[in-house]
């Protein structure tokens, strides 16, 4: 009898380690279950917004209530480029290696748009190799992106060096010194209509049109991984449960 009560204990430890795996198990599944559901809610909206017609740009009023529900979301811009240096931001693409041209827009109605024109290559960032505009009038319409602030991941933007990783729409603007009011948001301009990569990396810089819009989705993957997890722990201590009885019944 006292030789049976150590291994009662210890399978009774075991079933408890068991049922508490199997619910961690089954609460991550549940989650990722969850998780996708929204990557295909925002998959949906984000489509929506990027290839609905276009609206007028956000106004100042509107700027509080800018979320992420509006990112992606086509826009159209009317003003005048601001005379002054672009802002170069680093960029990779499917061209290669680079940057996105940065260029302030003020708009009919008065306050201020950064607008990405496009991607222009590393050996062709010197403002003589792309088209001018500052002064120039423009319509522009292109995708409402949010704001990037700080820069990208282990990388840092620079103001004083003018070196940028990330679209920070704030700190480019202090850097520029733009004066207000100024969008917390900025545009991705869609391609030229009629233009060609290629001509364009020849002569047209920048190539507007390259944001890429992609969401990974492996929830369902990741949630099936962890329900066969969970019935495999459960199956495992069945089979104990069971040697157990059978070992039990031959005592």
């Amino acid at each position: 009898m006292t030789r049976r009560h150590p291994r009662l204990a210890g399978l009774i430890l075991a079933n408890l380690l068991a049922v508490l795996l199997c619910g961690a198990l089954v609460a991550l599944g549940t989650w990722q279950v969850h998780r996708r559901a929204w990557k295909l809610e925002l998959i949906a909206r984000v489509e929506a917004n990027a290839h609905g017609d276009p609206v007028a740009a956000p106004g100042p009023a509107d700027w509080p209530a800018l979320s992420d529900r509006d990112a992606y979301r086509r826009v159209r811009l009317d003003g005048t480029w601001l005379d002054g240096p672009d802002t170069l931001v680093r960029a990779v693409t499917d061209l290669g290696g680079g940057f996105w041209v940065l260029t302030p827009l003020r708009t009919e109605d008065g306050f201020v748009v950064l607008v990405n024109r496009g991607f222009v290559p590393g050996d062709r960032r010197d403002p003589a190799t792309r088209t001018g505009v500052g002064g120039t009038r423009a319509a522009v319409t292109g995708l409402l992106r949010l704001d990037e602030p700080g820069g990208a991941f282990l990388r840092k933007n620079d103001p004083g060096a003018d070196t940028w990783y990330s679209r920070d729409v704030a700190a480019i603007a202090r850097a520029r010194g733009l004066a207000g009011p100024v969008a917390p948001y900025f545009v991705d301009a869609e391609r030229r209509p009629g233009s060609d990569v290629d001509r364009d990396l020849g002569a047209g810089l920048p190539v507007g049109g390259l944001t890429v819009i992609r969401f990974h989705n492996n929830h369902l993957i990741y949630a099936i991984t962890w329900y066969t997890l969970a019935l495999m722990v459960a199956g495992g201590a069945l089979y104990l449960d069971r040697d157990a009885w059978r070992r039990g019944r031959a005592a």
